[in-house]
């Protein structure tokens, strides 16, 4: 039935946004690492629009604690650094007049498990998000079995959701296992 497969595939892409909105969330969270999309999260006006700081500068990593902003057009350099300082990130930039340098602390014992529970907290979300699918997508189902639609058809596509959902909760645990061995290793 074709109501059936496309509340199916809805809920297979919300779920997979769901996992795609965790990984981008989870990279604002700094493992004392230098990563250039630790800044993706940051804008700048550009012309009257507001700009990701990588569409107008590189961001470079010479080292494991140093980030490097190169601006394409000098202009740019108070902006992106006004950008960095109010970007909440923690961060203390240094311009040069060419370059901004970012030197990233390295982070105590007791910032790293704030900053695993911080992770484990957007995990949760992320899988709060994922049966959020899960219910709505049953409910749709239950309202075609109402409806009409065949009760065998409509329970095996609630396993279908179920199993769906069952993979993308595996895929959020293995994302925060990865986040938490990176934000624990010195």
């Amino acid at each position: 039935m074709e109501e059936i497969d496309f509340f199916l595939d809805h809920a297979r892409e919300t779920m997979s946004k769901s996992v795609s909105h965790l990984s981008h969330e989870l990279t604002k969270i700094r493992a004392g690492k230098a990563m250039p999309t630790m800044l993706d999260v940051l804008s700048v006006n550009y012309y009257g629009n507001m700009t990701p700081i990588n569409q107008v500068a590189s961001v470079t990593t010479p080292d494991a604690r140093t980030l490097i902003v190169k601006p394409w057009e000098k202009g740019l350099i108070g902006e992106i650094e006004k950008a960095i300082i109010n970007g909440d990130l923690g961060l203390n930039p240094q311009n040069d007049g060419e370059i901004i340098r970012i030197n990233i602390p390295s982070l105590t014992e007791e910032r790293r498990i704030n900053l695993v529970k911080q992770a484990k907290a957007e995990v949760e979300n992320g899988k709060i998000s994922i049966r959020n699918s899960r219910k709505d997508t049953n409910e749709q189902l239950r309202k075609l079995l109402k409806e009409g639609a065949s009760e065998d058809m409509v329970k095996t596509a609630e396993m279908a959701v179920q199993k769906f959902t069952d993979e993308h909760v595996k895929k959020v645990e293995a994302i925060l296992e990865m986040k938490e061995k990176e934000i624990m290793t010195i």
